[in-house]
């Protein structure tokens, strides 16, 4: 994997054969990124990962300019390989060993951007249940993204806060975010 973008742009990260991960795919990563680039300005942002694995998409978080980044993922592998990798970019990147769903349970603490990559074979009433707690406990800031990776056979469009999705190969993410009615607003102002 590379990081496609920012301060170390075209560095290579080469993750141990034995963590148990997805890495998110270069094409799909950078078109991601792209979405986000509309959305936001990375400098000073509070990112959220879960399901962090190799610590991909921290990297590329870092990388353009976010200096608070915190990663969950219950393999003590993949967060000693984020600590060390962190360390070596000098990114500051907190990364925990935690099962996601307990930590969204207790975390108090509030992010503009949650980025979750659930294994793909967990159920589907697993991945509603993450996009729940963090709107539940209020770990999503009012103009942040929640933005979830899945399979294609995966549906979470139905979800409140849902906003919409972009699909890549057999990939999708799918973007949540608190309801804004600009019209509604707007109208009332007349």
């Amino acid at each position: 994997m590379r990081i496609i973008s920012g301060k170390y742009k075209g560095r290579r990260i080469t993750a141990p054969k034995n963590l148990p991960v997805r890495p998110t795919t270069d094409m799909s990563k950078e078109a991601l990124f792209n979405v986000l680039n509309n959305h936001f300005n990375f400098s000073g942002l509070k990112v959220l990962d879960l399901f962090a694995g190799t610590g991909n998409i921290s990297y590329e978080f870092g990388s353009r300019g976010c200096d608070n980044i915190t990663c969950i993922d219950g393999d003590m592998g993949c967060v000693n390989f984020i600590k060390k990798t962190a360390k070596e970019f000098d990114l500051n990147i907190t990364a925990i060993k935690s099962d996601v769903f307990k930590f969204l349970e207790k975390h108090k603490g509030s992010y503009d951007i949650i980025f979750a990559d659930p294994p793909y074979g967990i159920e589907q009433k697993e991945f509603e249940k993450l996009i729940e707690l963090v709107f539940e406990n209020e770990l999503l800031d009012e103009e942040g993204m929640m933005i979830m990776e899945h399979s294609k056979h995966t549906k979470l469009d139905h979800m409140m806060h849902f906003s919409f999705q972009k699909n890549y190969g057999g990939s999708v993410f799918s973007f949540y975010e608190f309801e804004v009615d600009d019209e509604e607003d707007e109208s009332e102002e007349e």
